[in-house]
């Protein structure tokens, strides 16, 4: 059977659910890789070439179990409507459709409550624009701060969102986040920075780059196994 890149299988695991495979090929991938693509509750097989697509295909359905038992644990959507609750760096925050003037507010108390003027059907948006600014922020603070630890330069920085990397570095200095780093706590945000900021000395993951990290986060194994397990949840968040 003939597959194309982008295209979406339907799987039946054992126990009668349907799961939904996308099939993709990326040229970097050394080998045939099964992923999570949190958001659009779906797994993803991954090509290293078009002449791989059929074996893709075939390694997830032999998987089909274990990508349904993942699929089946992922956590809740959190919509960004009135009423919401989301963390906002590490801690809960609802979501209020009362605000006044034209920008969200973030409350100085606790609970945090971010107040979002405007029409019910576009608060999304304005909470999706507040979190944003917020993150290029504190990525932005981060990174001088950790380029100055290392002593090397970064050409420029950009806030997306991404769905499989927090992060991601190029080779003439080009910084790229996840804006949704900012509902993770500031010590997992910081991590990231370092982790990219690193990459600016090594662009590899030897030895020698995790000793960067380590000097400019020392503690980034606790909080890069923070993202492995809670990962999901700010993937969640916002659709």
């Amino acid at each position: 059977m003939l597959y194309n890149n982008g295209q979406t299988m339907t799987l039946k695991a054992p126990g009668g659910q349907r799961v939904k495979v996308r099939l993709e090929v990326n040229a970097k991938a050394r080998r045939l890789i099964i992923r999570l693509d949190e958001r659009r509750r779906e797994a993803v097989a991954i090509a290293p070439s078009p002449r791989q697509m059929e074996a893709a295909a075939a390694f997830a359905a032999e998987r089909v179990d274990w990508i349904s038992s993942r699929l089946q644990h992922l956590p809740e959507i959190v919509r960004f409507e009135e009423g919401a609750i989301f963390n906002y760096r590490g801690y809960p925050c609802q979501i209020s459709g009362e605000g006044g003037g034209r920008l969200a507010k973030l409350s100085a108390g606790e609970p945090k409550i971010l107040s979002v003027p405007g029409d019910a059907e576009t608060i999304h948006l304005r909470v999706e624009r507040f979190l944003k600014k917020q993150a290029r922020a504190e990525l932005t603070r981060a990174v001088k701060r950790h380029t100055e630890t290392l002593g090397v330069e970064y050409k420029g920085i950009s806030v997306k969102d991404t769905r499989s990397r927090w992060g991601s570095c190029t080779s003439d200095g080009q910084l790229s986040f996840s804006w949704r780093l900012i509902m993770a706590p500031p010590e997992v945000l910081d991590y990231v920075a370092a982790h990219e900021c690193a990459h600016l000395k090594e662009m590899n993951h030897s030895n020698k780059f995790w000793s960067l990290v380590a000097k400019c986060c020392p503690d980034w194994k606790r909080h890069r196994s923070w993202l492995r397990v809670h990962g999901a949840e700010l993937q969640a968040a916002g659709e």
